[in-house]
């Protein structure tokens, strides 16, 4: 499995935020959002069963979707599990109902808090 970018967390954190902008890698472009619904299947590592899917943040109106850019808020909850490995796939519903789903994954590698 090929993963995109790696991201530290602790249990129960909210944040930070991640943005993520998405290009097209063949035309190497930035993946016009507008009117898409961007979402982040969560799982662990070695697992099959998706723990949740994420609805990510688009500002319509700002400019940012031509740019391709999502926002992943984290929210109470999210990153409440056993300290571990998991994965996120990002899947793309434009506002023409086409599917695509990012082929490389993003990996999140979380650790206990100590308090």
């Amino acid at each position: 499995m090929a993963t995109i970018a790696t991201f530290n967390y602790v249990q129960g954190d909210t944040g930070p935020q991640l943005r993520l902008t998405l290009t097209d890698e063949d035309t190497n472009t930035a993946t016009d959002l507008t009117g898409a619904t961007v979402k982040m299947h969560f799982r662990a590592s070695g697992a099959t069963t998706v723990l949740y899917s994420k609805t990510l943040y688009i500002n319509q109106g700002s400019g940012e979707p031509e740019k391709g850019i999502a926002i992943v808020n984290w929210t109470t909850g999210n990153l409440d599990y056993d300290a571990g490995t998991y994965y996120g796939e990002i899947e793309v519903t434009k506002a023409s109902g086409q599917i695509e789903t990012i082929y490389d994954t993003i990996r999140f590698n979380l650790r206990e808090d100590f308090a």
